[in-house]
Formats: structure tokens, sequence, C-alpha cells
């Protein structure tokens, strides 16, 4: 069954899709069944990966790491996303960005994740 909101990773060509309806079945690519990404939450690393939420006037900056992660073209953050009251909102990131992210949305529940292109899904 594929979980709502969870990110799902085929291993063999690298496609990744995330799931907006949960159902029955299961997410095939490269005719193998996909993975379900684990979403990491600690950080032992000198390279920052979870990912800061702070209330910021009418939304949220998240920003990656205490330290700021790279943004190199071998290894940056893809994409940042914030979840909020169950509605997800995405900013798509390229090497020379910053890793960080503001969102114009309020919410009570709010969560963000980010993928980073070398050490996967990250969680605050």
């Amino acid at each position: 069954m594929a979980k709502k909101l969870g990110f799902y990773k085929c291993l063999i060509c690298g496609n990744i899709v995330e799931v907006y309806v949960g159902a029955k079945g299961e997410l095939t690519c490269c005719n193998q069944p996909m993975e379900l990404m684990q979403e990491l939450e600690a950080d032992s690393s000198t390279e920052k990966h979870v990912p800061l939420v702070e209330k910021i006037q009418g939304g949220y900056k998240v920003v990656v790491g205490s330290t700021l992660h790279p943004m190199q073209e071998e290894h940056y953050i893809e994409w940042i996303e914030l979840v909020v009251d169950n509605k997800a909102y995405t900013k798509f990131l390229a090497p020379d960005d910053s890793p960080e992210a503001i969102f114009m949305v309020e919410g009570e529940s709010v969560y963000a994740r980010e993928h980073c292109n070398k050490h996967g899904l990250w969680k605050s």
C-alpha cells in the first residue's frame, strides 16, 4: 500500500515520486518495486541535513542545517518541502542556490523535509 505523502525511489534508475493519495497496490519502476524512502531525523555528520523551521510573519522559513548545507554540483539539496496541516508545499533548488526556502502559508501542524542528492530524505 502506498503511503500518503511518502516518497518512493526506484533503485535502478533513481526516479523519485511522492504519493498524494495513498491506496492499495505497489508502486513499480523499471519492472521492480519502488522503495519507500526513510525520513532521517538525526544528523551526526559535519554536514547538516535536518531542516530547521522558523515561524516568520505570514509564513515559515526553512533552512537546511544549523550549519548551512553545501550547494555544489556534486552535493546539494534538490528540494525543500513544508507540510502544513497535511498540505505539501515544495521549492526546488539548484546547486548554486542557498539551502533555504520561504513559504507564505499559515497553519497549526507544521514540519519540513528536504532531499539531499547524496544523503537522501531528511525531516525536521
